[in-house]
């Protein structure tokens, strides 16, 4: 899949420099001693100002952590991403008409090309939205595809996110930091913006408000509230967007309508931007000791009085069981090969492979099929024996529940590690928004895996986040 040394994004085998990081190189040669070290505490200064920490799971060093930044951008040339963004967008398109199929005739089920017992057996799926007629058709309005790099053309998706896909508040964050520590970096480069995503989110939500909707089209952001994760970027995002940021007792339905609690009065929702997982939307539909949803709130959505962005039951698109199958799905659907390839994928439940794979464990990556954020998963070559032998047992008894696949070799970038320049490994979320037509902004977040030869780039697992340029023609 990749050669002994990872493809570096900035220097040729050579060692001279890839065009896209020309300026770049110039800028670092021109930087004094301590100059990196200095950027990088003022970055950690204005991240902690800004309030951008994220909770760690298990972890005993204080739960609130400030996302690392790196410093130095990660570059892209304008020809390189528009192939990324051709392929992306075929995929959220074939992804979108997967959706509405599946919960309407599942001609696909029916053609045999996807598995139906993958599908109607799966947690994902939820037969509360059979026959359910989304806003323009749409159920994943806010997809972040994840992407990686292993050659110079070589790109592959590692997986699709199409549930409530976060991290766009730091690509935006980490554009504002990086324009005020090197706004002379940015004078040499046309490099396309990022900060139009907040508008574009409004646009793609007000696009999709039901047909009832009077005038501008009223949008709240549903949290579940302060202790959630990423309660800062639900916070961010609302107020980049002059929208209400709401928590479920903010919400009520009354006559299959939903409205917001306010000091003037009830104001009717059209729209909602919920980042609460599926099963904690309404307790009359779904889990039924849910504190954070809004009883009533499925009726109101399936009499189209209100939409929900992203409609329940999107992840059945992105299990990772599933994810196997999505060049079949851009082929029936599209009538087109896929043009981002995806990562080979072994299924486990084939006897065949199976075999394979417990004996060649130690060179593999294995994940949960619902495992994210990188837990639930196994990097073979950087795991021990003992931690292999765990795995083979779990593949043994449940080989449904796992996916495996070879270990990529992520392409490297260059990363300011305590007063020096390493290469370290990165991956890409782009963010898409569909609705009225498809957006996506240039670039996206790239995250780094800061501790030297890991391949884990999870901010939960030490991972950090680097600026991402796409160059302008």
């Amino acid at each position: 899949m990749g050669e002994k040394t990872p493809f570096d994004e900035m220097y040729n085998p050579d060692g001279s420099v890839r065009e896209p990081y020309r300026a770049l190189a110039e800028w670092l040669a021109e930087q004094p001693d301590k100059g990196l070290a200095l950027m990088q505490t003022d970055a950690e200064a204005i991240f902690r100002k800004l309030g951008i920490t994220f909770a760690v799971y298990g972890s005993d060093e204080g739960n609130e952590k400030v996302i690392p930044f790196d410093v130095i951008p990660r570059i892209i040339a304008a020809n390189e991403w528009r192939r990324l963004s051709k392929g992306i967008e075929q995929r959220v398109k074939a992804l979108n008409a997967f959706l509405y199929d599946i919960y309407h005739r599942q001609e696909i089920l029916k053609a045999g090309r996807v598995p139906e017992k993958l599908i109607l057996n799966n947690e994902a799926f939820c037969p509360q939205m059979m026959g359910l007629e989304p806003a323009k058709g749409v159920y994943a309005h806010i997809i972040g595809v994840d992407i990686v790099r292993v050659g110079p053309d070589e790109f592959y998706v590692l997986e699709d996110n199409l549930r409530t896909p976060s991290g766009v508040s730091y690509m935006l964050e980490d554009r504002e930091a990086m324009m005020l520590l090197a706004p002379d970096l940015f004078h040499r480069s046309k490099v396309a913006p990022v900060e139009i995503y907040p508008e574009n989110l409004r646009r793609t939500l007000e696009s999709v408000a039901p047909d009832s909707a009077r005038g501008a089209p009223n949008i709240a952001v549903l949290t579940p509230g302060i202790y959630n994760s990423a309660y800062f970027e639900h916070s961010f995002l609302a107020d980049q967007m002059g929208a209400q940021l709401c928590e479920g007792p903010d919400l009520f339905v009354d006559g299959g309508k939903v409205y917001m609690r306010t000091t003037c009065g009830p104001e009717q929702v059209d729209v909602i931007y919920r980042r609460i997982d599926d099963d904690y939307l309404d307790p009359l539909t779904f889990r039924p000791d849910s504190m954070l949803g809004v009883p009533g709130l499925f009726d109101a959505y399936r009499a189209g009085n209100v939409t929900l962005v992203n409609a329940p039951g999107t992840g059945i698109a992105d299990d990772k069981a599933v994810y196997t199958y999505v060049p079949d799905i851009i082929e029936f659907y599209l009538g087109e090969k896929a043009l981002l390839s995806n990562v080979p994928t072994y299924n486990c439940t084939d006897e065949d492979q199976r075999a394979w794979v417990l004996e060649n464990i130690a060179d593999l990556v294995v994940k949960e099929v619902h495992g994210s954020g990188g837990y639930g998963m196994m990097v073979g070559p950087t795991s021990t024996k003992a931690m292999h032998a765990e795995f083979r047992k779990k593949i043994e008894a449940r080989p449904d529940n796992y996916i495996v696949q070879p270990t990529l070799n992520l392409s490297t970038c260059p990363t300011h590690i305590s007063g020096d320049v390493a290469p370290r490994h990165v991956d890409l979320r782009p963010y898409v928004l569909v609705g009225d037509e498809v957006r996506i902004t240039p670039g996206g977040l790239t995250r780094v895996a800061l501790k030297k030869g890991s391949l884990v780039v999870n901010s939960s697992q030490g991972g950090g986040t680097k600026d991402t340029w796409v160059l302008e023609d």
